[in-house]
Formats: structure tokens, C-alpha cells, sequence
């Protein structure tokens, strides 16, 4: 977890995992401004300026999270807010005057919409209620392009924002509530929302002296206080390594404790659902002119791209997949026809409050674990068990016909069964050896 005694690979592996909330949807393959999906854009964790949402101009102005925290008075926090601040790029010629593009030898130059990105850190602090600031001042840079062919101008809006933290005891724990919010006045018009929106806003949460609780599998006696925990536009998660509670990541988007990314995975792509093999293999499909268009675009396309050329066979194949943890030797994997001796439906039972239930077997159906409509009508008509299966994962699923269903026999021989849990059924034949 640590080296040398402090938790800088901790804070480097939520860095990464950071930075690919913060650039998810970025810029989608093929990395061209031209491609209409590169012209509409859009990313998780918009925070737009006021009455944005409501006028249909932009997204609402904020995101909060609850979670728990178990610690002393004594522990401390540090909050990192963490977004992309828009960047829009213009060419122009010599005298000013903005065009599409401008061409120069083997380059090409055109206008598009960048991103900086944006870092506020607060803290360590005492875990109490506060509000805090979120200031990004506006600018513009000139570029001039070679051979006096003309320049590029990129101009930032400035961003305000507010940070407001608030603090609740609850059942022996503390519960945290944080909202990043945009206060920026309301919007003119579309654009000028998206040019003072948070892009791909999230929170970087790190405690000492304390832990926080997971949302996703709390301890029992955490879990009332985490159903009370609300969230709105984002999904906390624990983001450190397995076995650290030090580190929470207030994502835009639905991950799971202790995510992380692949090691192979060696290129940020931004198209974090995508299979990294298959977008590498179509970037080294782009003709050259593709290409040339996708590095003109944003200097992050173009890394993408480059390094994509540059990927070698040894790379690619690390790509491919990689086996993991197959389970002890001595045992055949569930794909080995081996495996497939060992269970036999028609024949093999579960054991439901001490009766074994098997084919033949007479049940009561009472459906409770996720029960859909379908399955609730169901509930307390009796049925007759025709098979017993074991998944993978250990799960074991009773198959059922029911008894008063007039196409009983002819779902049995087609073998269009019910499946139930073995906690949904209840035995009515009796006990039996």
C-alpha cells in the first residue's frame, strides 16, 4: 500500500483513476473534429451555471454526495475538486480575421473546443462544516503559426464555483455531505453555458485518522445509516486499494469499490467502455489523412494516435486478454467437459430447510429475492421441481413447472421452466433421507 512509509502510491493510482473519470467522453474514436459525434459533445459530470438546466441551455448546477465516516474528533480530510475548464480554440490570418482552417506545409490548423484542466485542493482540515470557494480566472493565449501564415487564439471564461461540506452524527458515525455547485450567472445562450460549465466535475476525497464507510458493502452495523444516504448526478466509491478506507472518489460515473485500471491498458483512450485491442486496431486502420485530421484536432488525438503507430506486437498482444486466477490445480475449471460430470440437474438436490428437493419434488413458490411482476404472480401456487443447477459462482437455481398451469406438460417437454432461489421455495413434501 505505501513506500517509505507514505501513501503516495495510493494517491497516485486514485490520481489515475481520476483522470480517466475526468476525460471520459473527451474525445471518442476517430478522434476527428469532423465526426459528428466529435461535434456534439458531451461528458459525465457537467455542472452548468445558473437556471442552465431550466432554460435548456446547459446541465444543473450541481452534484452532492452523503456517505459515512468512522473516526475521532481528531481526524482529517482533504477535499480535491478536480473538472475541465473550456478552452476554445480560433485561427485566424494575419490580420485577425477567424477561418476554418489554416494550412502550412504538412499541418493543419482549425479551430475546436480544448480543455484545461483544473485542480482545487482543500485541507487537511478538521471534518466540520464549511463552504469554500472554486475560483478559475478567464485568459486568452496567442499562438503564431510558422511561416507568417496566420495564429491561433484560445480563450478561457472564468468559473465560479462553491464547495460546501456539512457534518451529522448518526448511530455512532459521522455523515458527510458534499456538494460541488457551479454559481456562475445564467447563461446567454448554449454556448456561453457550456464555456462556464464544470466538465467531468468530481471530488478526490482523502482522511486521516479516521475511515470511510462503504456505500456498496457496508458493515451491518453501518448499513442503516448508509440506506439514509442520499446522492444526486454522482456515485461515491472507496478508490484506493483493497483494504484501504482512506481514499473516496465522488464519481460522476457508477464504478465499484476499488476500481482500477487494467495494466495493460497503457494508453488513455477516452472511450473508457470500449475494448482498448479493438480501438488501437482501428486507429492503425485510419489512412493517413484520417490521421493527419485526428493530430490537427487536440494534442490529446494526436498522442493517441502516435502512440497507436508506435504500439508493438509484444503491446498489442498484452491487449488480447489476460487469464486470472483459474482456481487450485486440483480442480477442473467450469469450462473443462470434466467439469460437467460432476453435476447432473435431473438428478442432483439442494437441501431447503432440511428437506432435500430434487426432480419430482412438490414445492411452495415464494417469490422474495428481486421478484419481478411475472414472478409475484406465482406467489404461494405450488409446483413440481424438474431440475436443480449449479452456476459458476455457486449459485444454485430450482427449475419448476407449475402445477395448476393447463401447459404444464407442455412446458415440461420443451423444457421452458420457472427459476427460483432455494430461499423462494418451500418444501412440502417432508422430510425425507
Amino acid at each position: 500500500m505505501t513506500v517509505d512509509g507514505t501513501t503516495r502510491p495510493v494517491r497516485d493510482r486514485v490520481r489515475v483513476l481520476a483522470d480517466t473519470v475526468l476525460y471520459e467522453g473527451y474525445l471518442l474514436y476517430p478522434y476527428r473534429a469532423d465526426t459528428q459525434k466529435n461535434r456534439s459533445r458531451w461528458q459525465f459530470g457537467v455542472l452548468g451555471p445558473a437556471e442552465a438546466a431550466a432554460a435548456g441551455l446547459g446541465e444543473d448546477t450541481h452534484l452532492s454526495a452523503q456517505f459515512p465516516v468512522d473516526g475521532g474528533d481528531a481526524a482529517t480530510v482533504v477535499l480535491t475538486v478536480r473538472f475541465l475548464q473550456r478552452q476554445r480554440r480560433t485561427v485566424c490570418t494575419v490580420d485577425g480575421v477567424p477561418v476554418p482552417e489554416i494550412r502550412s506545409g504538412d499541418r493543419t490548423w482549425f479551430g475546436w473546443d480544448e480543455a484545461v484542466e483544473q485542480e482545487l485542493r482543500f485541507g487537511p482540515m478538521p471534518v466540520r462544516d464549511g463552504t469554500f470557494l472554486l475560483r478559475v480566472a478567464g485568459g486568452s493565449d496567442m499562438e503564431e503559426l510558422p511561416g507568417d501564415t496566420g495564429r491561433v487564439m484560445r480563450v478561457r471564461q472564468p468559473l465560479e464555483g462553491a464547495l460546501e461540506v456539512s457534518v451529522e452524527p448518526v448511530a455512532g458515525l459521522r455523515r458527510l455531505t458534499v456538494t460541488v455547485r457551479n454559481t456562475g450567472a445564467p447563461a446567454a445562450d448554449r454556448d456561453d453555458a457550456a464555456g462556464r460549465s464544470f466538465l467531468g466535475a468530481h471530488v478526490v476525497a482523502e482522511l486521516t485518522g479516521a475511515q470511510f464507510v462503504s456505500l456498496l458493502e457496508p458493515p451491518e452495523s453501518a448499513a442503516g445509516v448508509v440506506a439514509g444516504c442520499t446522492q444526486h448526478r454522482c456515485f461515491p466509491v472507496l478508490a484506493g486499494p483493497v483494504g484501504d478506507h482512506s481514499q473516496l472518489l465522488i464519481s460522476p460515473i457508477i464504478l465499484y469499490d476499488h476500481p482500477e485500471v487494467a495494466e495493460q491498458s497503457e494508453i488513455p483512450l477516452f472511450d473508457c467502455t470500449e475494448i482498448d485491442e479493438i480501438l488501437a486496431l482501428r486507429v492503425m486502420t485510419l489512412t493517413d489523412a484520417e490521421k493527419q485530421q485526428a493530430r490537427a484536432t487536440d494534442p490529446r488525438g494526436a498522442e493517441i494516435i502516435d502512440r497507436c503507430d508506435a504500439m508493438t506486437p509484444e503491446q498489442l498482444q498484452r491487449l488480447h486478454g489476460v487469464l486470472r486466477d483459474p482456481g487450485p490445480a486440483d480442480e477442473a475449471p467450469w469450462w473443462d467437459p470434466v467439469a460437467d460430470e460432476a453435476v447432473c440437474p435431473e438428478t442432483d438436490s439442494v437441501t431447503i430447510d432440511g428437506v432435500p428437493v430434487r426432480n419430482g419434488s412438490r414445492v411452495r413458490l415464494r417469490p422474495n429475492r428481486r421478484a419481478d411482476a411475472h414472478d409475484l404472480f406465482y406467489a404461494g401456487r405450488t409446483a413440481r421441481v424438474v431440475t436443480v443447477h449449479h452456476d459458476v459462482d455457486g449459485n444454485v437455481h430450482v427449475a419448476v413447472v407449475v402445477e395448476d398451469d393447463p401447459a404444464a406438460d407442455l412446458h415440461e417437454w420443451y423444457g421452458r421452466y420457472l427459476y427460483f432461489a432455494p430461499g423462494e421455495i418451500e418444501p412440502l413434501d417432508g422430510s425425507t433421507d
